[in-house]
């Protein structure tokens, strides 16, 4: 796995994102959207700015803002939980180990082979392990192949979550919440489901159409302070700490229903995305928002990343 991470260590930003651009037609629909927000919450150019530089890590993790955990090496086996090809983890994970060379040279091949390598193993369609085939090889580039090596590969998923085919968990993606037969003469505004984590049941809360992803969220009041400290104590699952579009704590990935947005037409979400360095596109409803500033017209599925900066010093790429 040594030579394998070496030649990993050839590609730059622009040949893995050629990679998955080359592969996303092919990516079952499932996950297609989730491989992007992945590529997006764990960008290379990071990581290499961080590599290279002549500080203490911890103050260059200050320079940038950086707050929570942005490691990989740390989430081997936890990163991509939001992916449903998260359930094949085990399989993707011995494929990269067990590779044998010579490996193509041409990353989108190296990471279909992973793939097809995989499948074999797992019984499923190769479409289904792209996406996170290419997740693998990432994180091992910046795990490095001891801390890869060493992560159990274990599924972390609930049975319950585990039994949900494709279709049923796409269904739920886009089913929209019954307001009821007399709901419109009732006076009463829409309301729609915002789920954060497919893995709990349970992640999930109530949004009033044409709320704020952030402000609905407070409405959840459980404990998640104790889960992750950038969470205020009881406002919700979602760090935020302007509601002004300002800090970028409460950025997101959109995994379904990012069409049920608004469109990023205020300055201040767009301009302030590009500091930060979550979105540099022209898409009007890209994966990557602001929660702060999202406003809701229909259910929708996001994922919450572990951490967040500011550090588009480092690099630009669209999302």
């Amino acid at each position: 796995m040594n030579e394998l991470y070496a030649q990993l260590c050839r590609y730059d930003t622009q040949a893995w994102r050629k990679a998955v651009e080359t592969l996303a037609a092919e990516i079952h629909p499932i996950d297609r959207n989730a491989t992007r927000i992945w590529f997006a919450f764990y960008p290379l150019d990071l990581f290499l700015a961080l590599e290279a530089s002549s500080e203490d890590p911890a103050a260059t993790a200050r320079k940038l803002g950086l707050m929570g955990n942005w490691r990989l090496s740390e989430q081997i086996d936890t990163s991509h939980r939001f992916l449903y090809a998260h359930r094949y983890w085990p399989q993707v994970k011995s494929a990269v180990q067990h590779a044998p060379a010579p490996w193509p040279d041409d990353l989108a091949a190296l990471v279909s082979a992973i793939a097809e390598s995989a499948a074999r193993t797992a019984r499923v369609d190769r479409e289904f392990l792209l996406g996170i085939g290419a997740v693998a090889l990432m994180t091992l580039r910046q795990a490095g192949p001891d801390a890869f090596a060493a992560a159990p590969g274990k599924i972390h998923l609930s049975e319950r979550a585990r039994a949900l085919s494709p279709h049923q968990v796409m269904t739920q993606r886009t089913r929209d919440d019954w307001q009821g037969v007399f709901g419109f003469l009732r006076g009463l505004k829409k309301q729609w489901t915002v789920r954060f984590d497919e893995g709990d049941p349970d992640a999930a809360f109530t949004l009033i159409d044409g709320q704020e992803i952030a402000t609905a969220a407070q409405t959840d009041t459980r404990d998640y302070h104790s889960r992750d400290p950038r969470c205020t104590p009881n406002e919700g699952p979602i760090p935020v700490e302007c509601r002004a579009a300002s800090c970028g704590t409460c950025w997101v990935g959109v995994i379904a229903g990012a069409e049920k947005l608004s469109p990023v037409v205020d300055r201040d979400e767009r301009r302030r995305m590009k500091v930060f360095g979550y979105l540099d596109s022209p898409e009007e409803q890209p994966l990557i928002r602001l929660a702060c500033q999202a406003r809701a017209h229909g259910a929708v599925t996001i994922v919450i990343p572990p951490w967040n900066g500011v550090f588009a010093s480092c690099y630009r790429r669209e999302v």
